[in-house]
């Protein structure tokens, strides 16, 4: 978030692939990242896996473990390593190693962490090094295991030599669960020692309260006897409720004992001890007021529960002759055994019930735990030893990769940067159909990147790739040059990842939108010849099929089908197909007519006209899509969360996909020793016959002779002039 208070920062921002972006050059720059607004920044939020950078320097950064790094978690790191360095502008260079100059050694933190490196390459036995590499400090385990007790808080089993000790932290681990220390070890903490030995102080005053006669009536078979009384208690209780109805009211023995046709209904099914229909019957015959028998003559679902019922509680408390209970006797048994139950309910430290009374009260009596306690301590005071460790390694992998993250996070100028440079999303390149792409992307599930990945109006190709002694993985790849003609699921390419390993690919899935301009400027004709062959090819398959049937007939000795009749044609149809032929040969003659009337180098431009015509819809629609392409959902369907536009115009396009070219000074030879010299001299006449027939015409035109020019107009008769009008005469007088 921006701070209202501190002081502003002028920013710098340039223009790339048609979105403003912040630059980051100076220390200033980074320093003044909490006061940037978010809507200015290209990405809000990115996954820790899936990326070409460092996932521990990943996971570092994202200090709430969720998976994902934020803009107020980048922005943690970029302060927790700009304070620690003498100029933090060093961090936007990405180098490999930290010098030990660039540690600011001025501050408590920085004192410690220079200590610390020169600690660590003397113990690699490079002492006069004037840098440290990631190399160094990537296993810090390695550092760690020379002594289990690393000031992580974590006291493994391995942390003391004392026998006692070590059982005693095995069964903490069994009891709560162990903590992983540095280096991977399982140990306990000092709140799971605490833990433990409340629990187990719980547990004994638990079991010793149990020991007093009133509660454990049986001694140790107690707890059995509760087990089997509580497994019949709903059903005795049940059988004496109903003899009590029968009791009250002898009309219900019918209702209590169920009916004859519930027994029918279970009679008729193959019959099992315990099958549910007659489980849910009484105990035993309902009468009024009469004592459950428990071995003879009960329900046979229920005769093992009651069998232990008298072995386990009854012969123990009435004697083993009693074979029966009455209702009172039944009352009774509850009540000697509730306070039993009872106690039951109040149980303490379950979580060390496991390790038996004996056990629990040696380790109460013993000194382990002052032990544990003196181990936590030694392993606190080495805390502040191995933190530095820790810091050590974090400061090393930031100098490394926060620049990339920075460039792919707050803008994206690796991305746009274009040669040898890649975004940290980009998994390597792919080659397939004489052309490279290089926006590739891990994926997990292509169906499920693919539902919002099509709103990004690229061509995207699905593949799984493939390499010996490896996992298989998942791309994203997106074609943005070149056309989509022999693109298809199934095709097979290779793609080599950001280490240079080669993959097998293979097409799995792909997202049709359109690829080039020129694609689009060819693909009416193709659609046109694509229909040609299909229909041909329908037709041909019908007749195929029909000269099929008459072989099998033949072969069978039927007799060949009679040819069906002609169909007459009438009157009505005739007429229609002349009234068409006449339209066309009239259109034909307007349009010969009108290519009669135009100059000689006019009838090319009619030509590129005519083209544009058909295709320059399609090249319109193409060309709003193709700069409509944006980055965005490919990633977000990835887990990121992108804020700015990034888009992929059409130059950016082609600078993401290669097409093949022939290298700069190569030499080739055209003569191929394989051509088609027949289809070479079919295209060859066709061209001359063009070229005669246009010759023709601009001669014919030239020479005024054109053959369907229309003939010249007769000179129209000159007017008769009317003689004029001739006064009569006067008539003479009489």
């Amino acid at each position: 978030m921006s701070n209202p208070i501190a002081a502003p920062h002028n920013w710098n921002f340039f223009r790339l692939g048609g979105l403003d972006q912040v630059a980051l050059t100076t220390t200033e720059d980074l320093l003044a990242l909490d006061r940037l607004d978010q809507k200015l920044w290209v990405a809000l939020s990115c996954p820790v896996k899936g990326l070409e950078l460092d996932e521990k320097t990943l996971a570092l950064i994202d200090s709430d473990g969720d998976g994902h790094i934020r803009v107020p978690e980048l922005i943690a790191a970029v302060n927790w390593a700009a304070s620690r360095l003498k100029n933090p502008a060093t961090l936007l260079q990405g180098a490999e190693s930290l010098p030990l100059d660039a540690i600011d050694d001025t501050t408590t933190d920085g004192k410690t962490i220079l200590a610390c490196a020169k600690q660590i390459l003397a113990s690699l036995g490079k002492s006069g090094a004037g840098s440290i590499f990631v190399s160094a400090t990537a296993d810090t385990s390695k550092l760690f295991t020379a002594s289990p007790l690393n000031g992580d808080g974590v006291i493994p089993p391995d942390a003391t030599t004392d026998p006692d000790a070590q059982a005693l932290i095995r069964d903490i681990i069994a009891c709560l669960g162990g903590t992983a220390d540095r280096t991977g070890s399982i140990g306990v903490t000092a709140k799971q020692v605490e833990t433990f030995y409340t629990e187990l102080a719980a547990h004994v005053a638990w079991l010793e309260k149990s020991a007093a006669k009133d509660i454990a009536v049986l001694g140790a078979d107690t707890g059995t006897a509760c087990n089997a009384l509580g497994a019949v208690r709903a059903k005795v209780d049940d059988y004496f409720t109903r003899g009590r109805l029968a009791a009250y009211d002898s009309r219900a023995l019918l209702a209590l004992n169920r009916q004859e046709s519930e027994y029918l209904a279970i009679a008729a099914k193959d019959l099992k001890i315990t099958a549910e229909e007659i489980a849910g019957f009484p105990l035993a015959r309902i009468e009024a007021n009469r004592p459950l028998p428990l071995l003879a003559g009960v329900n046979p679902a229920w005769s093992a529960a009651l069998a232990t019922l008298h072995s386990a509680v009854v012969t123990r408390v009435y004697g083993a002759d009693k074979t029966s209970l009455t209702e009172a006797e039944w009352l009774d048994l509850n009540a000697k055994f509730a306070p039993y139950e009872t106690w039951l309910t109040g149980k303490a430290g379950s979580v060390v019930e496991k390790l038996g009374l004996e056990r629990a009260r040696t380790l109460l009596g013993g000194q382990g735990r002052a032990v544990l306690t003196s181990l936590l301590a030694q392993d606190e005071a080495l805390a502040p030893e191995f933190n530095a460790i820790s810091a050590v390694d974090r400061l090393v992998r930031y100098h490394r990769d926060l620049s990339a993250l920075l460039h792919n996070f707050v803008n994206f100028s690796d991305f746009y940067a274009g040669g040898d440079k890649l975004g940290i999303f980009q998994a390597g390149t792919l080659y397939l159909d004489n052309r490279s792409c290089k926006l590739c992307i891990r994926v997990d599930d292509p169906s499920t990147h693919a539902i919002l990945a099509t709103t990004s109006k690229a061509y995207i190709t699905y593949l799984e790739c493939k390499r010996a002694g490896a996992q298989s993985m998942k791309l994203a790849a997106c074609f943005t040059q070149g056309d989509s003609d022999y693109l298809f699921v199934g095709r097979n390419g290779v793609f080599y990842d950001r280490q240079g390993q080669d993959w097998d690919a293979t097409i799995t899935k792909i997202v049709d939108n359109p690829i080039s301009l020129r694609q689009a400027f060819w693909s009416p004709y193709k659609k046109l010849i694509r229909m040609i062959e299909e229909q041909v090819a329908k037709r041909a398959a019908a007749a195929d099929a029909e000269a099929n049937l008459k072989m099998v007939a033949a072969a069978d000795g039927q007799p060949a089908a009679a040819p069906a009749a002609p169909r007459r044609i009438d009157v009505g149809t005739v007429a229609a197909l002349g009234v068409a032929v006449g339209a066309i040969g009239g259109a034909l003659a307007t349009l010969a007519t009108g290519l009669a009337r135009l100059e000689p180098w006019q009838l090319p431009l009619v030509l590129v006209v005519l083209m544009l015509a058909i295709s320059l819809p399609a090249v319109i629609i193409a060309a709003i899509k193709l700069n409509q392409r944006t980055i965005g959902p490919l990633l977000e369907a990835n887990g990121w969360a992108i804020n700015g536009r990034v888009h992929i115009n059409i130059p950016f396009g082609t600078a993401l996909t290669a097409r093949a070219t022939l290298p700069a000074g190569s030499r080739r030879t055209l003569t191929d020793p394989y051509a088609d010299k027949s289809a070479a001299n079919r295209r060859r006449t066709w061209f001359f016959i063009v070229v005669v027939i246009l010759a023709a015409v601009v001669t014919a035109k030239l020479l005024h002779t054109w053959p369907f020019a229309t003939s010249a107009a007769a000179p129209a008769p000159a007017p008769v002039e009317k003689p004029a009008a001739v006064a009569p005469a006067a008539l003479p007088k009489k």
